[in-house]
C-alpha cells in the first residue's frame, strides 16, 4: 500500500485480510519500519543473546515464532530478499516499501490536503479513497475493504474457484 502516514493503510489491509482468506487464500504481510524499531526488551533473554553476539535468535511458542536476524553493519536486506523468508503463500501485502517496481494501490484521504501519489509513481495502479479524486486510475472505496481485496484478487488474475498452488504476488497496499 502506498499513502501518507496516517492514511488508513494498515487499517485497510486489516479489514482486507479476512476477505482473501475466505477465498483459500495464504496471504502474509510484509512491513517496512522506517525508524529504529526492536521487538526485543532489554532484560528478555532473547535480548540478552542477541546483545552477546548470536547472529539470529528464534523465539517460539505454541501459538508462534518469531526469528530476529541481527543485521549489525551489514546492509538492509532487498525487498526481493526479504520475500525468500515466507512459508509458501498466495499473495505478499506489503506496506512501506515505496521505491519498489511493485504493483501498488495507493489509499488517498482529501482532507488531509496532501497530493496524490500516482502522479510521480507509474506502479500505482488504482486509488482507495473515502472520496473519489479525479484520475484516470480505477477507484476504490477505502471503507470497502472486500471489495478493494476483490480489486486484487482479480487484478493479479486469481481465480476464486480454483485450486490453490499458485505463485505468490507481491502487492504493495
Amino acid at each position: 500500500m502506498q499513502a501518507n502516514s496516517g492514511s488508513g493503510k494498515t487499517t485497510l489491509m486489516e479489514r482486507m485480510i479476512p476477505a482473501f482468506v475466505m477465498e483459500g487464500l495464504k496471504v502474509s504481510v510484509i512491513k517496512h519500519a522506517h525508524h529504529e524499531f526492536d521487538v526485543d526488551r532489554p532484560g528478555k533473554d532473547s535480548y540478552r543473546h542477541r546483545e552477546a553476539g548470536a547472529a539470529e535468535v528464534l523465539i517460539t511458542g505454541a501459538r508462534r515464532r518469531a526469528l530476529m536476524h541481527e543485521l549489525r553493519s551489514a546492509p538492509e536486506p532487498k525487498f526481493d530478499q526479504l520475500l525468500e523468508h515466507f512459508s509458501p503463500c498466495d499473495i505478499v501485502l506489503d506496506e512501506g516499501f515505496k521505491s519498489e517496481s511493485i504493483p501498488k494501490l495507493e489509499v488517498h484521504r482529501p482532507l488531509s490536503g496532501l497530493p496524490l501519489l500516482f502522479p510521480c509513481d507509474p506502479n500505482i495502479v488504482a486509488i482507495a479513497a473515502d472520496k473519489p479524486p479525479r484520475t484516470p486510475l480505477p477507484q476504490l472505496d477505502v471503507n470497502e475493504p472486500k471489495t478493494v481485496a476483490y480489486f486484487i484478487i482479480d487484478y493479479v488474475g486469481f481465480k476464486v474457484s480454483a485450486p490453490i498452488h499458485r505463485t505468490a504476488v507481491a502487492v504493495n497496499v
